[in-house]
């Protein structure tokens, strides 16, 4: 009931004045200028009182143009009750002036209009009804077309603004979101990638390899009682085959072996992923060259990574998690943040001293902070190529 009223208080005021100003009309009517008492109201002045009210009524429910004609009739029910009933129905003529007004969008000056028509209405009746009707007429309608109005405008450019802000955001993290899984799908390929390579170069060298020796093997084994010499030599022979070939293997997966960058940037998508298929929404921001971060720091970065999102997946009740990496001159600055309920003291079990031991070994630092949700911020040195 009491939004009802917020929304519809102008109208209702509007109504109590139409029908106040209309009964004042009418009881001014009943005496005469000589101050005799009639028995009653004429049924002519009570028609016109209808009419001019059912106008105002129906004027509601058009147009602009709609609404200037009622008003226009409006206006000559008034000549009319004004002349058959007397100068009380005046007041009905303020509030049709305002009505005009409104209607057609006039500025605060215009407002000013029917007060002075009051003085000079007033002259030959009340001028004090007549001055005090107006005033205060026209401060209700100034007060809702200039402030109120205003205010609401305001207040509704405010909400658009503010529904356009979040559909902003709703677009930038489904673009995260989406980022994310591209970043995650060309990880994988690239690992992919990298086996299928591996295993064809492996075949490629050493089943060659080995079937030449098991060749020679069983070549050797012929011919041992006949010529043992000669059949020691092709041994000799597969050993060093062999042992070339194992020389070969380690090369081949010294400069194939995926690298371990890829490989913790990937596992750190995965973690996400990971969450936002469990609920919580979770992200990763990075600024800087991330080239700079040495194989041992990130092995810290994604430990401590994987320690910092169990807690909160675990404890926190969070809905959000960011990890944040950036890459300054000399070091990296790594920020696992959740806004979940945080904690009033920080018990330092084995997670945390895990975390403050591994930031340590590479010569960082870490600390935590509980005060919105629970953030660790680590600080580890890029460390030399």
């Amino acid at each position: 009931m009491g939004e009802f009223l917020k929304e519809r208080y102008f109208i209702l005021v509007r109504v109590i004045l139409l029908i106040a100003f209309g009964l004042y009309g009418i009881t001014t009517a009943v005496t005469d200028l000589t101050g005799r008492e009639e028995t009653g109201v004429s049924v002519k002045i009570l028609l016109l009182v209808s009419f001019f009210i059912s106008f105002m009524a129906l004027k509601e429910f058009g147009g602009k143009r709609i609404r200037i004609a009622f008003l226009a009739g409006s206006a000559i029910v008034l000549f009319l009750l004004v002349k058959t009933g007397g100068p009380g129905f005046m007041l009905l003529g303020y509030y049709l002036g305002y009505e005009f007004l409104l209607t057609l969008n006039a500025g605060i000056l215009w407002y000013v209009v029917p007060v002075i028509a009051a003085v000079f209405a007033g002259i030959r009746t009340d001028l004090l009804i007549q001055l005090l009707a107006a005033v205060m007429t026209a401060l209700f309608y100034i007060q809702y077309v200039f402030i109120v109005s205003e205010y609401r405008k305001q207040i509704m450019e405010e909400t658009r603004t503010q529904q356009g802000l979040k559909k902003d955001i709703e677009r930038r993290e489904n673009a995260t979101r989406a980022e994310l899984k591209k970043n995650i799908l060309e990880a994988e390929n690239r690992v992919l990638e990298e086996r299928a390579q591996l295993s064809q170069t492996l075949h490629d060298k050493l089943g060659h390899n080995i079937n030449g020796s098991i060749y020679q093997l069983e070549a050797g084994k012929v011919i041992m009682d006949k010529d043992p010499e000669k059949a020691r030599g092709m041994i000799q022979g597969v050993i060093d085959q062999l042992r070339s070939g194992m020389d070969e293997i380690r090369a081949i997966l010294r400069k194939e072996r995926p690298d371990k960058k890829q490989m913790a940037l990937l596992q750190l998508y995965e973690l996400c992923e990971d969450c936002n298929k469990k609920g919580v929404e979770a992200e990763i921001t990075t600024e800087g060259d991330l080239t700079k971060i040495t194989a041992d720091v990130w092995e810290v970065i994604l430990d401590n990574a994987f320690e910092s999102v169990t807690n909160s997946m675990k404890y926190s009740r969070c809905k959000h998690i960011t990890i944040e990496m950036i890459v300054m001159n000399m070091m990296v600055r790594c920020i696992i943040s959740d806004d979940g309920t945080g904690c009033e003291k920080i018990v330092e079990g084995m997670g945390i001293s895990g975390m403050r031991q591994r930031s340590r070994a590479v010569g960082g630092t870490v600390d935590f902070e509980t005060e919105a949700g629970f953030r660790v911020n680590m600080l580890l040195p890029l460390g030399r190529q």
